[in-house]
Order: structure tokens, then sequence, then C-alpha cells
């Protein structure tokens, strides 16, 4: 049997995305230095997503539906025809959204340095958007790619505004529609407002920085503070193609003086002058730096790397290290590396559906030509690519996960990988490759009685020792 060190396997488990054919005796007896040396410095964009439609071009053709949809609405054109008419822009929307998928999966079931690519998917439900909001389905891949992947090697602060302007942010929150009611584009438009028409601000982006991505919801603000930001943000917004707001860079994140509440505004004690679009960034700066969001990230990524119930020291270190970084992003990376919970033997993490399916892809390492197919597995499972439903992002613990429904739904899933993998593959060698000597003698006993490949596969894909990390 292949046998390589326990915390080799650790590393590419637990940390990384699954181990690949050959991987563990890479990392050998250094995992510590394998996995640190992913975290330093930028990385070249893949080329499978360098070949992407960016934000701009999505939106354009999501726009160019909703135009074509309005036109067809006008001329009373019936809905019969007008679905005829329109679904061939829906299928192109439809593929800009399978293509995203593709490429994400594509990048991580072939990655080299899968513990950079699982903090990208980290990092990315941090900054949850849903792909299930139809102005979104375009837009959910490239806030991964144009303000995740470009800032792990920056700080917290950086990757923060990138997440919070990118359109993706501000439209599943629904920021371009906050006005500041005396705004100018508002005291403009009061002589001509309709009955019942007003303009307003609204909070879910306020709310959400504050809630779900800096302080956590016991940060220590209250609803004024809230209403106060969400004032502030008022004009962070998304570039119009047609009408008075129409700019010359449609599609891309534009600050609108125009739609912005002037005037200072008081956050959590502080008090933030009139300045425009560094009005924002002041305060997201001193989010950012707050002792509170420090901790609330160290609990989550402790609880994504470590243990559902985050272990208290381990949190402390890693906001330690956030707090004296200034929250730089490799330094935090770092301090979860060196995490000595981490290195426990306990294998406490159930894999979520999206762990589950690339830690297969990679030991196969295979991933299915065709999108639909990739986002088939995920589906199946109930962890639909970029739609996890809610600002708050997928849970990664087992209490979502673990259910009997669930179960079955793997074992479907397991038992179809192995009935395409058939007779072609040994499965106790993959099962040896990937798992190491984790690998137990109960379950290594299981996959050489099997009565055949398909069952010794199946049985291998189920085991406790590859459903955990």
């Amino acid at each position: 049997m292949f046998v390589v060190n326990q915390p080799a396997v650790i590393a590419a488990n637990r940390f990384g995305l699954g181990a690949r054919a050959g991987e563990l005796s890479k990392i050998g007896n250094d995992p510590r230095g394998w996995l640190t040396a992913q975290v330093n410095g930028a990385r070249a964009t893949p080329s499978s997503i360098t070949q992407l439609v960016t934000s701009a071009e999505a939106l354009k053709t999501y726009d160019e539906f909703i135009e074509e949809k309005k036109g067809l609405k006008q001329d009373k054109t019936p809905k019969t025809d007008a679905k005829e008419v329109l679904r061939p822009m829906r299928q192109a929307i439809r593929n800009i959204y399978l293509a995203q998928v593709a490429a994400r999966y594509q990048v991580a079931t072939y990655s080299e340095e899968s513990f950079r690519e699982r903090l990208v998917h980290f990092w990315t439900n941090h900054f949850a958007v849903s792909a299930d909001k139809f102005v979104v389905s375009t837009l959910a891949g490239t806030l991964e790619n144009e303000a995740i992947r470009p800032n792990l090697h920056r700080h917290f602060y950086d990757l923060l505004v990138a997440a919070e302007s990118h359109p993706a942010m501000i439209l599943f929150l629904d920021n371009q529609l906050s006005v500041g009611a005396y705004s100018p584009l508002a005291l403009s438009s009061r002589p001509h407002f309709r009955v019942g028409r007003k303009f307003d601000i609204n909070e879910n982006l306020a709310r959400e920085i504050m809630e779900l991505h800096t302080l956590g919801v016991s940060g220590g603000y209250t609803q004024q503070d809230v209403t106060s930001f969400a004032k502030v943000l008022t004009g962070w917004t998304v570039g119009n193609r047609e009408g008075i707001l129409k700019t010359s860079q449609p599609g891309k994140f534009v600050f609108r003086e125009k739609l912005h509440e002037p005037g200072a505004q008081t956050i959590l004690g502080k008090r933030y002058g009139e300045d425009g679009v560094n009005q924002v960034l002041a305060v997201l700066k001193d989010f950012s730096r707050s002792p509170s969001t420090a901790h609330f990230i160290a609990t989550k990524l402790v609880r994504y790397f470590v243990a559902d119930e985050p272990p208290a020291a381990a949190v402390e270190s890693i906001a330690k290290a956030f707090r004296d970084s200034d929250g730089h992003l490799p330094t935090v990376h770092r301090a979860v590396v060196n995490c000595l919970e981490a290195w426990r033997d306990e294998r406490t993490k159930l894999k979520t559906p999206h762990e589950y399916v690339v830690s297969t892809f990679r030991a196969f390492d295979y991933l299915p030509a065709e999108p639909q197919k990739i986002f088939a597995s995920f589906e199946l499972l109930g962890q639909r690519p970029y739609t996890p439903g809610s600002p708050a992002g997928w849970p990664d613990t087992a209490s979502r996960w673990d259910g009997s429904d669930a179960l079955m739904k793997r074992i479907e899933w397991a038992t179809q990988v192995a009935h395409r993998a058939g007779s072609h593959i040994a499965p106790m060698e993959l099962a040896s490759l990937s798992l190491g000597e984790t690998l137990t003698d109960h379950t290594s006993i299981a996959i050489n009685n099997a009565a055949d490949a398909v069952q010794g596969t199946t049985l291998w894909l189920m085991s406790p020792e590859f459903q955990r990390r």
C-alpha cells in the first residue's frame, strides 16, 4: 500500500481540495512549507478564466435581454411568441453562467496550489452573491475572478473594497436603487414627482457589509449606524448604458455624486465628513481595522479549516495575526496553517457537496468536458455553484449536510461516478493515493473484498475517510 505521513494527508485534504495522484509524495515531509508557499505573492490569472467574458460584457448581455423583453411587452407581442424570441438570449445568459462554473472547476480540479484555490472559494463565499437572482446570474463568477483572485496577496481592506464595489455585489444587494433624499438628483426631480414616488436609501449593502463582511452580528453597531452607513453608500453604483445617468463605462463601478446623500455621517461614534467616494473608503478602512472584524474573520476561518465549533485559542491566534498585520491576508493565511488545532488527526469537518465533488474530480484527475455535466453533480447534491441563496453564503457545518436525504444523494452520486469509471480503474490504488495512511484497515478490507471495481470505487468514495477532511 502507498503510505505517506499523516501531515501530508492533512495538508492536501484539510487545507487543500483533495489529493491528486502523486501529490502526497510531492508534499512529503514539509506540509507547512508546501502550504505557506501558496499564500505568498500574486498569481497570473488561469488561462481558463482569462477566456471568460468580463462583468461589463456579461452585464451587457443581460441588459440587451431586458431591453428586448421590454420592447416585446410594449409591442404587445403574445407571450408564446415573446418566449420564443427571448429563448436564445436567455440561453446566452445561461451559457455565461455555465462557462464560469466550468472554468472554476477546471482550475480547482487541476491546480497544483489547491490551498490557494480553497482560499479563493472561502472568500467568495464570505462575500457571497447568488446567481439565482437573474441579474447576478451572469456576474457571480466574475466577482470571484475580478475581486477575489487578484487580491489574495493584499490586505483585507483591498479585498473588501474590491468586493463591495463589484457590480455583482451592488446589483445583488440593490445599492443601485439607493438614492439620498437630499441628493442632487432627488432635489432636482422633486417638482416632477409622480404621486407616491420618492427617492430613498436602500440599507441592504450597508447592513451586509457590517453584519456579514466585517464587524459581525455582535460587532456593536446599531440600526442608526446601518442607516448612516447606507447614506454614505448612496452613489456607490454601476454605470448605465442609457438614460440621464448614462456613463462612458457602462457595467462598471462608478460613484455618482448625483445620487449621493451629502453631509457628514456618524458611524460607531466617529464622524465622517462629506468627501464623496472617499467618505465610503474611510468607513471601510475603519471597519477593516476593527478588532470585531479580526475576531469575526478569524472565527470563520477556524470554523472552515478546523472544526464546526471553533476552538477559542485558535480563533485568538488568527485574530491576533489579523490585528498585528493590519489584515495582511498572506499573514492571516499563514496563521491558519500554523494553527496547532488544524493538524490534529481527527477528521472533524464533513465535506460539503462542493468539497466532496471537487476532491473526487481531483482524485480521478478528471473533469467532465461538458459544463452542464459539471453543474449537474453539484445540483444533485444540493449545492449549485454560485447560488447560496442568501448574502450569508453556504454553511460549512455538518448539521447542514449530514441528513439522511443528503447521504442518499451522495450514495447515488458516488454510484454514478463508479459506473462511469467502470473497471478501468483500481479503486484500492486510488484510495491509497488520495488518503495515504489515513485509509483505515476497515475500508481497505471492504474495497479489497468488493464484488467488482464499481462496488470498490463506491465504497472508497463513501468511506468516512473520504467523506471527511
